[in-house]
């Protein structure tokens, strides 16, 4: 039988099968961090969180929008330990300033020294870390170990010392290097061990082959790429850079005296815990609530940036 005689046998194509597997082009490429937004905005944690921080930032950088009572300048001694009355819904401390108004005024500062603190440890740590990942050999022998030594010290022990030496420079900057140039280890385990993952890409391949240079595919590249455990680490590192602030604080090796922050009026409300016990109750709740918003907006970004812990859900 000749080959133009041959009869032919084609299966039939199932209805719906065409629709199946057409690609869908109109639709955006998915990727971490699409794929973490979608998962994360429906979490209602998630907002609760947001909300509470949009609201303390918004006490740090404007607290005339909380209050209008001066925190200092209106203190009477006659209203020392007073209970709440018209104009002051939470009572007024030993000194009979405003126990509102020096809440909401204190969050600039623990609020700053926190950021700040973060920032620096965030920065040393991501340049450690990225460094002793990428390049390895000595250089990662030698960071590593030097990270060993800062992970060893505790960096509120180490604060405390350094605030001790420069007592007479006790401000925000002071005390947020004093936090954040002894916390950085952790975040520069964090990142190295991320840059190490990423820079098996084949991304990181190409970018040699064309000739970059390691620094600039490090810059370009890698550190892009590895960047998202960092956004987790700040978050949680923000946290306990706030509660560092306030242990200091409390400790009386922290900011001056005069220096309104949570950690100052929970040290100075101790004397009188007995007798009017709200003015230490009232910064305390308001750092605990800071703290625990920032803390839970970590866990959730970390849980939204892990796919495993998206599947498990």
């Amino acid at each position: 039988m000749s080959d133009s005689s041959a009869t032919h046998y084609v299966a039939p194509i199932p209805e719906g099968t065409v629709a199946v597997d057409a690609v869908k082009i109109a639709e955006k490429p998915s990727n971490l961090w699409r794929d973490a937004w979608a998962d994360i905005r429906k979490r209602p944690m998630f907002w609760l969180s947001m909300v509470i921080v949009l609201v303390v930032l918004l006490m740090a950088i404007w607290p005339t929008l909380f209050t209008q009572t001066p925190p200092n300048s209106d203190c009477q001694l006659s209203n020392s330990n007073g209970g709440p009355t018209a104009g002051h819904p939470l009572g007024f401390t030993f000194q009979g300033c405003d126990i509102y108004a020096r809440t909401v005024w204190g969050a600039r500062t623990s609020v700053s020294v926190g950021l700040l603190a973060t920032l620096i440890g965030s920065v040393i740590g991501l340049i450690m870390g990225a460094l002793a990942g990428f390049y390895g050999g000595w250089l990662d022998g030698v960071l590593s170990r030097v990270g060993d030594i800062f992970f060893s010290i505790p960096y509120i022990l180490a604060a405390v010392v350094v605030m001790s030496v420069f007592a007479q420079f006790r401000n925000v900057f002071t005390l947020a290097f004093a936090i954040g140039g002894f916390a950085w280890a952790s975040t520069a385990r964090v990142v190295r061990a991320e840059v190490l993952r990423v820079r098996q890409a084949d991304f990181v391949m190409a970018s040699r082959a064309l000739g970059k240079s390691k620094f600039g595919t490090l810059v370009s590249h890698v550190i892009p790429n590895a960047i998202a455990p960092l956004l987790v680490v700040t978050t949680l590192s923000l946290a306990a850079a706030i509660v560092a602030e306030a242990t200091l604080s409390f400790l009386g090796v922290g900011l001056g005296s005069d220096t309104m922050s949570w950690g100052n009026d929970i040290s100075q409300a101790q004397a009188s815990l007995r007798v009017a016990p709200m003015a230490l109750i009232y910064p305390s709740i308001a750092l605990t609530v800071t703290v625990l918003a920032f803390i839970m907006l970590g866990e959730l970004v970390r849980d939204a940036l892990d796919p495993r812990a998206r599947a498990r859900r």
